[in-house]
Formats: structure tokens, sequence, C-alpha cells
């Protein structure tokens, strides 16, 4: 593809916003505290918790990913949105009020209240790892395959410490205020410059009954599609496709940070029904463009730059600008995302414990050098990303081996009082065996041909019944130990006795199911 020749008043526009972003985040951080910077303080409303939470769950990475999947297979990857908002409430519904109420820093830090040490570090540990390596290292590359349309003649490399600089500039020295401030103009920016480009996308085909009639008897304008399908076989949409939402929404430290940072459980909830019903429309933002472009420019060789050539062929001078500043946008909050969770994660849940007493300032700064470590080892990583197809395949495929055992011990630490510290660490490690024998030996095994959201349900059940078979045979855990970390019915009802009186629009659960509803008819709207 043909380089993107910017004008001197798109590079004006993408100059100013960067600036303007790094200026407005800075001029919201907040690092007096470990509390003020490694969760804004937790005094979040929701509307931040909700645009903070899709401005870091969709990364430029997921605009060119999900366009380019669209363009070669159509609608099947809308699968893993209106799925992952169904599981979206779900996490609200039981997870969301432990998370919040137990006053935990980090994921692996609620493992280790309801079970021990060991599959804290072990969460830990995978939670740096996949920030790193999967994470940070995709936003990267995407940014840098976007800017290289720019500036051909530009290292990949160069841009990529180019890039990891900006966004390090305002995220190491201002922490999760300062990123959640910069992500509310991100996610505004992103909406803004997508529909803009949706609308030129589909003006731009001279008759929409041509189009239609092109794709009449295809499965391109249909989310329900066969076993063989290479995106989204209808039984992985059962039985995959939902724990890896799970892990992505309701385990993903760089996720569940924005809602631990909301200023109470209604607010994280509702940050989140509001996160979802963006995630829902992003059918025609971001998906349905890339189908458009399967039919205006047929034949092109690489899905992750149709994105880039929508706005290079499509765009007039100036709206070029604003529309790679909003993929600027997605890529610096989904980065300055990824920043803060691990070190996070590195610095409470390692850092600190190795050295108690620690005092809030001195936490803060080795959250900050953790910061610049992890962005330094991601954008060496980066340029290797390219070697694994297109951009969800990747992502996709290395969660499918990570989150099964986790989101299996996790559901077990809610919802069955029996699971044990042992029978919990036995599961994560059996799990991840078996992973680690599918990812490299695999064609040893009859799971050969398996699509990898098929492998998903091996790997949780595996890591389930060890789970469960090492709990039955150890001791079982104390009623002191459990207390506040195990969903009931009880909790349902003292739930609904907070809700009485309460007008229907500000109920969680009247608006969860007006969501669920709203999910549902775009799924049957293209079954």
């Amino acid at each position: 593809m043909d380089q993107i020749s910017l004008s001197t008043i798109d590079l004006t526009i993408i100059g100013v916003y960067i600036v303007a972003i790094v200026w407005w985040a800075l001029r919201h951080a907040s690092n007096k505290s470990s509390e003020a910077y490694f969760l804004a303080g937790r005094d979040m409303k929701w509307p931040a918790v909700g645009l903070s939470l899709f401005a870091a769950g969709v990364s430029s990475s997921s605009l060119l990913g999900w366009s380019g999947e669209a363009y070669d297979t159509g609608l099947a990857v809308f699968n893993f949105q209106w799925i992952s908002v169904l599981v979206m409430i779900f996490f609200a519904w039981f997870f969301l009020p432990f998370y919040i109420k137990s006053g935990v820093y980090t994921m692996p830090e609620f493992l280790e209240r309801r079970f021990d040490k060991r599959s804290k570090y072990y969460f830990s540990v995978i939670t740096i790892v996949g920030n790193v390596f999967v994470d940070a290292a995709v936003t990267l590359y995407a940014g840098a395959v976007l800017i290289q349309l720019v500036f051909p003649g530009v290292d990949m490399q160069i841009i990529i410490f180019c890039i990891a600089f900006v966004v390090a500039s305002y995220t190491i020295p201002g922490g999760l205020s300062s990123a959640i401030n910069a992500e509310l103009v991100q996610a505004v920016i992103l909406l803004i410059g997508a529909i803009i480009l949706s609308v030129f996308t589909y003006n731009a085909i001279d008759s929409w009954e041509a189009f239609m009639a092109q794709f009449e008897n295809t499965l391109t304008l249909h989310i329900v599609r066969p076993m063989d399908d290479p995106i989204v076989p209808w039984l992985g949409m059962i039985v995959g496709v939902p724990v890896l939402a799970f892990f992505f929404w309701g385990n993903n430290q760089i996720l569940v940070q924005r809602v631990l940072s909301a200023k109470s459980v209604d607010d994280g909830r509702k940050g989140l029904f509001l996160a979802g019903a963006l995630m829902v429309l992003t059918l025609y933002i971001f998906i349905f463009p890339g189908v458009w472009a399967s039919y205006l420019f047929p034949g092109l060789d690489n899905p992750d730059r149709v994105y880039p050539t929508l706005i290079k062929e499509l765009l007039p001078i100036g709206l070029i600008g604003v529309i790679i500043a909003s993929l600027v946008a997605a890529l610096a909050s989904s980065l300055s995302a990824v920043l803060n969770s691990a070190s996070t994660v590195f610095t409470m849940d390692f850092y600190s414990k190795m050295n108690p007493g620690t005092d809030s300032k001195k936490l803060v700064r080795v959250g900050q050098l953790a910061s610049v470590v992890i962005i330094i080892i991601a954008a060496i990583w980066a340029p290797h990303v390219e070697k694994f197809g297109t951009l969800v395949k990747y992502y996709q495929t290395m969660i499918s081996y990570i989150a099964p055992p986790i989101v299996g011990v996790f559901l077990l630490g809610l919802f069955w009082k029996r699971a044990s510290a042992t029978g919990a660490f036995a599961g994560l490690i059996g799990g991840l065996v078996v992973a680690v024998f599918l990812m490299l030996y695999k064609d040893l095994t009859p799971l050969v041909d398996l699509h990898f959201l098929l492998m998903v349900p091996f790997i949780l059940i595996a890591s389930l019944l060890v789970a469960i078979t090492v709990s039955l045979m150890t001791e079982k855990p104390t009623e002191e130990s459990l207390k506040g970390m195990i969903w009931s019915a009880e909790v349902f009802k003292e739930d609904s006795k907070e809700l009485e009186g309460v007008v229907w629009y500000k109920n969680y659960r009247v608006l969860s199911f007006l969501l669920i509803a709203f999910c549902f008819l775009f799924a049957i709207l293209y079954w």
C-alpha cells in the first residue's frame, strides 16, 4: 500500500493533539501516595470509569485488527464484542462488589485474600509477562504500523521507541489519575474519529444493492459460523469466547484497575455498563467499515492495513489528521493502561511484600522505575509481533492459553467454599502444564486441527478438575478466612434490600437487563 501523505494542516492537528494530551494528563497527575498513584484515589464517578474502560479496552491494535478481520471474514469478529458485554454484566453482578469492598490494589492480591501467596505470585508473574509481551508489545507494534504509513522511511524500532517515550512521559509521572483523565479525552476523540470514517466509508459505496448482492450467498454478514470457521466457530462462540471475555474484563489488571478506582460499587457497575454499550456500537464504527472496505478495495494483502487504507483513500485534508489523532488516542490510552497495570502489580504484589513498611512515596518511585523497565522491554519485543500473523490472532491465541486456569480459579474461589489454597494453586499449575503441552506439542495430539477457542474448554476443565480434586484431598478453608470472600444467597438478598425504592434508571439490575436486550437485538439482527 502507498504511504499516507499528510498536509501541513493534518500534521498540525496531530502535533497539537499530542502536546495537548500530554499537558492535560500531567495537569491531572496524582502521585502523592500509592493509592493516589495506582488507583487515582478510588474517587472516580461512573462516566469516568466507563469511558476509561472503553478507551483502555479498545486500542489501536483493536481498530486495525477488528477491521482487518472483518475485511477477511466478515462480521464473525463481533462475537468477541457482544458476548463480552454479557460477561461484563455477570462480572458486575457477582465479582465487582467483592473486588471493590476488599480494598485490593491488584487482581493477584485478591487471590491471596481468598487463597494464599502461591496463587498470588503465579498470577502476578502471568500478569506482568502478559502486559509486556502481549498487551504493550501488540499496542506498540500497531502504532508503528500506522506511523510507518506516514513516514515509511523510518525504521520500525525507532518509531516504537518514540511512541513509548510519548506515552511514558505522562503515565510514569502522573499515575492512574493522569492515565484516566487522558483516556476521557481520548475516548471522545476515538469515537468521533471512528464515526467520521465509518460515515465516509458507508457513503463511498455507490450501490447498496450491489454491495448486498456481492455477499448475499456468503457468511460475511452473519455472526454464527460453521465449525470450520477460522475466526469464531459456533461452538467456540459458546465455550471459548466467554472464558476469554471474563479474563479480559474480570481478571485483567489493565481494565479491572479502572473499576477499582470507582468511588462506589454502583459507580463501578454503571461504568461497566457504559463501556459495554459502547462496545456493542463498535459493530458499526470499527467492524462494518472493514466489510465495506472489502467491497470498495478488494485484494489488499495485509488485513492489518485495511483501516489505514480507508483513511488514505476516503478522507479529505484535515480529517485525515483528526482520524490519525483518534488512532494515536487509542494507542496512547491502551499503552498507558498497560504501563500502570504492570507497575502496580510489580510494586504492590512483589516489592511492597518483600519490603514491608516501605512508605507510600517510595512505593510510587518504585512503580515509576518499574514502568521505565517495562516499556523498554516491550519496545524491544514489539517488532517480533509481525511474525505471528494478524494482530487479533496473535492476541487471542496467546490469551487462550493463559486465561482458562485463572478464570477457573476465580470462579471456584467466589462460588465454592470448599476450594482450598492448595487446590487453587494446583489448578493453576495443572492448567498451565496442559496449556504449555498443547502450545508446544499439539501436533502430537488429536487437537492438531482444533481452533484455539475450542482448546479453551479443555484447558479450563483440566484446571478445574485438578483444583477440585486437590481441594477435596486437603484441609478445607476456615470460616474466618472465607469472610467477605464468598458469594451467597444472603449477599443477593442484602443487595436487593439496598435497591428497594431506587428509581429504575438508577437500578443496576434494570440497566443490566436493558443492556442484555441491546446485545441480543444486534445478535439476532446479524444471526
